[in-house]
Order: structure tokens, then sequence, then C-alpha cells
């Protein structure tokens, strides 16, 4: 009972014998990287063989000088010490790998990630059919002024944690957050038919959770949100500080369809609304004039 750093064994033993003393215990001391030394007057070739298959670190014949016992001890126990420090670099290894990859996937997607740490140095994707979603909170400048800076990390960091479990729910990515504007995309890294679809059910949760929170200095919050659908390149960018972001007309019409929305509403482009037409209701905006982009047919859910 207790830490035990050595074993001396001997084969004749009433009762149980030193080889079955060494089958039955094999695996606990393996684990406990605990060194066997077998000491017993039987010397022939075949019973110190077998006593070494079964787990045996060492085995010294009897009768022996107790210098040959001492080195043989100190060398077990020497080499039981290097393995127990092995053991406990090795676990701390594997708690930082542990920590390392979990902090890779707050970062990355997982496949990207795994990407990532299987070697590859460039990634870069096309997607030929996702849904690129921005939301901004309204009426936030004003609001930041009123909160102190303690009050406004709060404010932020509880709205866009809701918005992280409302991505993970529904199978989707979050970009990145710029400011108190919300980024996330459908369909990607891992493509899916219904990306549109699901984009308006983030947005509509997005709201909802808006909708029932308490005011903010005795001011109700609401969201902007805008969503476009079509192509867009994927990627990591960076070696410090690296992240996965998106690039194209799509994003930036979909930043657009943002800016130009309406509290209360989602704001969508004509591609998206295409994809909608049969499973929501929607209502025509018609041709409006959208910065950076010209005219524009828009529409509008209203959840």
């Amino acid at each position: 009972k207790g830490k035990v750093d050595l074993l001396i064994l001997d084969i004749l033993m009433p009762g149980e014998n030193g080889y079955e003393f060494l089958q039955r215990n094999l695996a606990e001391f393996k684990s406990a990287n605990l060194p066997v030394i077998v000491l017993s007057s039987l010397d022939e070739l075949d019973t110190i063989y077998r006593c070494l298959e079964a787990g045996a670190s060492d085995y010294v014949t009897k009768p022996c000088k107790f210098i040959t016992l001492n080195a043989r001890i100190n060398s077990a126990l020497e080499r039981k010490h290097l393995k127990d420090r092995e053991k406990e670099y090795l676990a701390v290894i594997e708690t930082e790998k542990e920590k390392s990859d979990n902090l890779l996937l707050n970062i990355l997607p997982v496949p990207i990630a795994d990407r990532l740490k299987a070697g590859e140095e460039t990634i870069a994707d096309s997607f030929d059919h996702c849904s690129v979603l921005f939301a901004d909170i309204a009426g936030f400048t004003p609001l930041s002024e009123k909160l102190s800076a303690r009050e406004l990390v709060d404010f932020l960091n509880e709205t866009f944690s809701a918005f992280d479990a409302f991505t993970e729910e529904l199978g989707l990515e979050k970009i990145k957050t710029i400011g108190d504007n919300y980024m996330v995309v459908a369909g990607i890294p891992e493509p899916r038919e219904d990306h549109a679809q699901a984009m308006v059910e983030m947005a509509i949760r997005m709201q909802q959770y808006l909708h029932d929170s308490e005011p903010v200095q005795g001011h109700s919050v609401s969201v902007r949100v805008g969503i476009n659908s079509g192509p867009v390149v994927a990627g990591v960018i960076g070696t410090k500080k690296f992240t996965y972001d998106l690039w194209g007309d799509t994003v930036n019409t979909a930043s657009r369809m943002e800016s130009h929305g309406v509290t209360g509403a989602i704001h969508l482009s004509d591609s998206t609304a295409a994809l909608l037409s049969e499973s929501h209701e929607l209502e025509n905006r018609g041709e409006m004039e959208i910065k950076g982009k010209g005219k524009m047919n828009t529409f509008l859910i209203r959840p």
C-alpha cells in the first residue's frame, strides 16, 4: 500500500509463484512504471527468459553480492525516475496541445483547423453557393456614449455570445465581429443547399433575442440585418492573429443590404430572395439606389 518505487520478487514463494504474481499485476506495474527485479536461486536461461517475458525489468541470481544487487537496484530506479519524468512531460505536452487545439477551434472552422494542423500552408477555397449575413446594432453609437467601458463590453459580450450560440445550433460559421457588427455565413466551409433558409432563421433569432432583452439605459435595442447569396472566396490570412475570412462581391453586397436595411425586418438581395420565394413571404421594396452598387431590386422579410 502507498507509493512503491521498486519491487524485488522471488519465483519460489508459498501459494502464488513469481510468474503468476507478475502476470496478474503486469498491467498495473506498467502503468506505474514500476520496475520488478526477480531475485532467485534458479539460474537456467529459460527461467530468466520466462521472467523477462512476463514483465520483469531485471533478473539477479542468488546468492549475490550486495554491491551487485545495489547496482541493479540503482539502475532500475534511475530508469523508473526517467520514465516518470517523461510521463509527466508528455502529460503537460498533451494538456498544452489540447489548449492549443481548443484555441484554434475558437478561431477557425474545424475542417480548416485540421488542414492547418496537417501542414497545409495556403488555404484558399472557392464556394459557388452560400449566404452571407451582416447584422448591426441600431443606434449603438449614441447608446455607447451613455455606457461605461465595462457596461459597453458586457453588453456586446452578452449579445454576441447569444449570437454565437445560434450559429452553433444552426450549423453556421461566424466569421468575425467589427465593433457592433456581426458577420456570419451559411454553406461554408461545408456546403449546404438550405444556406439561405438557415441564414433567415439566424436573422429571426437575432432579432427575437434583442426584442426579448431588457432595455439598456432605458433604450430598447434592435438589430439591422442584411443577407446576400452567391459565390465567395474563403481562406486564412496572416501568420499572427490570423483569421478565416471571405472576399468577393457577394460579401460587399451583403454589407450593403445591412446598411440599407430597416430595423425589425430582414433585408434581402434579389439573389437571396429567389432562393426563398417558395418558403417565405417576401415584401418587394422595388428598385433602390445602393451605395457602390447602383440600382437594385431588394426585398424584406418581416418576422
